[in-house]
């Protein structure tokens, strides 16, 4: 979750529509004057105007969106990490939005918890701080104590964010559709909104998540070095989550200062790895929003994960093509490689893609997975993956497109890069890559 800010009164659902239909009105407008301007202009300075119309937009919505709390604000987070749907220079500005949460006033706060567990806080907690723990774009945690003594956090939804979704998404949708700035079909954007709106209305149920985190704490039972919290199911419901406090260092604070050697920060970024791994190809239930402050480390080398409103369940047809992807791209088996894509909809059906161009993106995308350690705190794969796509022309990179289906994996994947970047992890991930391929058959 994001940290503390300024205080934000919560919008009210008028006022959000207003704020919604000027973005759209204001970014159409702007649309419609590149298309005019663009008749008169060579390629060249059409290209460059076409840029200039991205960034624009991009800190129209990520300007807009930070105001807001909910659904559309939470959308903005996913779609800052989309770089396969939106041009670069969109995901680039909506990526602020990933800390941008504002903590709510605590009597708005104070009125949801008492509506959900009945009665005033007192009756519940002996010690309840007012101040916000964190903050984030659909709640907000709160350390407290219970009546028993025991030290939990308390996540409290805002109030009305489940009301706002269907409106926050109808807008959201119709700006990216807005001038063909989306590099995919009306089907795929579909099925990728239906996907994120299935996500948020579980990540809204908070009973859900109480039983989410039960499920991670039996799979992870035997795993010493994994901490997960423990529900407080008399003090939870389906807007308010309370669990044990579990401290760690947070990611930012991890350090040779802090008792971070190389060594450990190598182990710790092996546990990650394999933590994630299994998940999807054991447990086929992954942790998937990687923002750094749903972990925390410590110095015994464990790792502690919060928040498990964002879970991912995956069918078994999907692990099973994903060990197809992963395993095609290690061997260099192109064919078998665009099957997979084929199959679980990454790629479009109605072209054709040459092996020159899996040669040119597979080894650069398998850098980090090598024989040999690979040092992530020097890594540039995030510029070369930018490099690379400038040098590949637009009509080979149209023949891809984002699959609802692997949408949520592809953002646990990419986050956890810069989890491992910020860690300054340098191991070789290719044994761990492996063992988790058999194991996954």
């Amino acid at each position: 979750m994001a940290k503390r800010g300024r205080e934000r009164r919560p919008a009210s659902t008028t006022g959000r529509l207003w704020k919604l239909t000027g973005m759209t009105t204001s970014i159409a407008t702007r649309v419609a004057s590149h298309q005019v301007k663009g008749l008169f202009q060579s390629e060249q300075d059409r290209a460059t105007s076409r840029e200039a119309l991205m960034r624009h937009i991009g800190q129209e919505v990520a300007a807009t969106l930070g105001q807001m709390k909910g659904a559309v604000m939470k959308v903005g987070q996913i779609a800052s990490q989309m770089q396969d749907v939106l041009p670069r220079e969109i995901s680039e500005q909506l990526a602020v939005l990933q800390n941008a949460s504002a903590p709510m006033p605590f009597h708005v706060i104070r009125r949801q918890l008492e509506k959900e567990l009945g009665g005033p806080v007192g009756d519940y907690f002996q010690m309840f701080d007012e101040a916000p723990f964190a903050a984030a774009s659909i709640g907000q945690v709160h350390r407290a104590t219970t009546l028993a003594g025991d030290d939990v956090v308390v996540k409290i939804q805002y109030p009305a964010v489940k009301a706002s979704i269907d409106s926050d998404m109808k807008h959201l949708k119709r700006i990216l559709k807005l001038g063909s700035l989306l590099r995919v079909d009306e089907r795929a954007l579909d099925a990728v909104f239906k996907e994120i709106r299935a996500q948020l209305e579980e990540e809204l149920d908070y009973l859900r998540e109480a039983d989410n985190v039960r499920l991670f704490q039996a799979f992870h039972a035997e795993d010493d070095d994994v901490v997960i919290p423990t529900v407080f199911a008399d003090l939870s419901g389906a807007t308010v989550l309370t669990l044990s406090f579990e401290d760690g260092v947070p990611l930012e604070n991890v350090s040779d200062a802090n008792g971070f050697d190389q060594a450990l920060r190598n182990r710790l970024g092996e546990r990650l790895f394999d933590i994630i791994g299994r998940q999807i190809f054991e447990l086929r239930t992954v942790h998937c929003d990687p923002h750094p402050g749903n972990f925390a480390f410590r110095t015994d080398g464990s790792i502690v994960l919060y928040d498990f409103g964002a879970v991912k369940r995956l069918p078994e047809e999907d692990v099973r093509l994903m060990a197809t992807l992963v395993r095609a791209s290690l061997d260099g088996d192109w064919r078998a490689l665009d099957r997979a894509l084929l199959a679980i909809g990454a790629r479009r059906s109605d072209s054709e893609v040459s092996d020159r161009l899996y040669q040119a993106w597979v080894p650069l995308l398998l850098k980090a997975f090598a024989e040999t350690p690979f040092d992530f705190a020097q890594a540039s794969l995030h510029q070369d993956v930018v490099q690379q796509a400038r040098r590949t022309p637009l009509e080979e990179m149209l023949k891809f497109q984002p699959s609802s289906r692997t949408l949520l994996v592809q953002r646990v994947v990419g986050g956890h890069y810069w989890t491992m970047k910020n860690l300054g992890v340098a191991t070789a991930f290719r044994p761990r890559l492996e063992k988790l391929l058999t194991r996954a058959g």
